[in-house]
């Protein structure tokens, strides 16, 4: 058979449907595998964390049978609980300092030009791009000498601890929320601002009722990032710590060093369980912000709706 005045025949034509009917069924299996593959390379680590801090056997990954006795040695150990507590004290001071110092440099960068602007604006993106351990060695240094020239001066006896700990974490975490922050900052539209001062707003009245409603998300994102990150911290602590005070990962790790348990895989679920709820309550918020600013407009878009 041939075809007629040019055109391919009706066989023809479901031949090659067929064939591309097949070759896009092979290339939607292809992504399918590659995606389960790529979610068990990322989560059954995760499954087997959990699964082992139930073993009742004391080596790490060999089931010896379900318990619950990891976990009330984690409850029950007083040192376990006093890291705990470091840990969530250094994390909140250094979220809130943090926070507003971070949200102040980018403000600052992002709406206003002076002398020096890049040179800060350099100096801001240090602690991201330097390695954990030359940020741990220039605050080990920092705090050993000025504590000592404290002390000479003074005759104080000022050691590494909590304080230490705290203004080595909130070193970094500005970077990391003014990055954030400023993202937000470049999306928003700065007419609004005009507008609130033609209207005789004082620049902090703009700032309160109309610049920082509009970057609340990137602050709340960047504290949720200062907190995680003051929370997972284990260089940077390590060096800045001192007597009596030991955060949770530094403890995790001297556990490690001294062997392996599955006491190690409780405190370690118990973080990730800490982990996710913080970033569930961060969507949560989120969402109730985006429906209480979507409410009054569609309130007022069903109004017009009526009216017309």
């Amino acid at each position: 058979m041939t075809a007629v005045a040019g055109r391919p025949l009706p066989g023809a034509s479901a031949v090659r449907l067929s064939g591309l009917a097949r070759g896009f069924s092979l290339t939607r299996g292809a992504l399918a595998a590659n995606a389960t593959l790529v979610y068990l390379f990322f989560y059954a680590p995760i499954a087997l964390l959990v699964v082992f801090s139930f073993s009742a056997d004391r080596n790490v990954g060999r089931w010896g049978g379900f318990t619950l006795s990891w976990y009330d040695d984690f409850i029950g150990n007083t040192s376990i609980q006093n890291a705990i507590w470091v840990s969530l004290r250094v994390a909140l001071v250094s979220t809130v300092v943090s926070v507003v110092l971070g949200t102040l440099a980018a403000f600052a960068i992002e709406r206003f030009r002076f002398r020096g602007r890049q040179a800060f604006d350099a100096l801001l993106y240090l602690p991201i791009i330097i390695p954990d351990v030359t940020m741990a060695v220039m605050m080990l240094l920092f705090f050993s000498e000025f504590f000592d020239l404290i002390n000479l001066l003074f005759g104080t006896d000022l050691r590494k601890g909590f304080a230490s700990i705290a203004v080595s974490h909130i070193a970094f975490n500005i970077s990391f929320v003014s990055v954030v922050v400023r993202a937000r900052l470049a999306g928003m539209d700065r007419r609004l601002e005009e507008a609130a001062m033609d209207l005789y707003a004082s620049r902090w009245k703009a700032f309160r009722h109309v610049t920082l409603p509009q970057i609340a998300p990137g602050v709340a994102g960047g504290a949720l990032l200062a907190l995680t990150l003051s929370l997972d911290d284990v260089v940077v602590t390590q060096f800045a710590a001192g007597p009596g005070a030991t955060t949770l990962p530094v403890y995790v790790f001297g556990l490690i060093r001294r062997g392996v348990t599955p006491l190690i895989n409780s405190v370690s679920v118990v973080m990730l369980v800490a982990s996710i709820g913080l970033v569930l309550l961060s969507l949560f918020v989120q969402r109730s912000r985006s429906s209480a600013a979507v409410g009054p407009q569609g309130a007022v878009a069903g109004r017009s709706r009526r009216s017309s």
